[in-house]
């Protein structure tokens, strides 16, 4: 099974990826609600939004599975220190 987002426009099915299937195959679509934000109600306006998307970009990789190096950090230093 593969799952690719996309967009509905204008009576049509507009995928955000290419995909590669060798075969004619049933789908599923699903019509999720809008998650447009509205930076007013928060609070905010356009410019201060693009500076918290810039200082938050840091953490896009959280869960990457490379980042799991760093679970239960603060044991494995401890361990490291003699047990401090």
């Amino acid at each position: 099974m593969i799952t690719v987002e996309g967009i509905y426009k204008n009576g049509r099915i507009e995928l955000l990826e290419s995909v590669s299937v060798d075969r004619q195959s049933k789908v599923l679509v699903t019509f999720l609600e809008n998650s447009d934000v509205s930076l007013s109600a928060h609070g905010i306006d356009e410019e201060e939004a693009a500076e918290l998307r810039n200082n938050l970009a840091a953490f896009e990789d959280w869960d990457d599975p490379a980042m799991d190096v760093y679970n239960d950090y603060d044991n494995a230093r401890n361990a490291l220190n003699g047990g401090a």
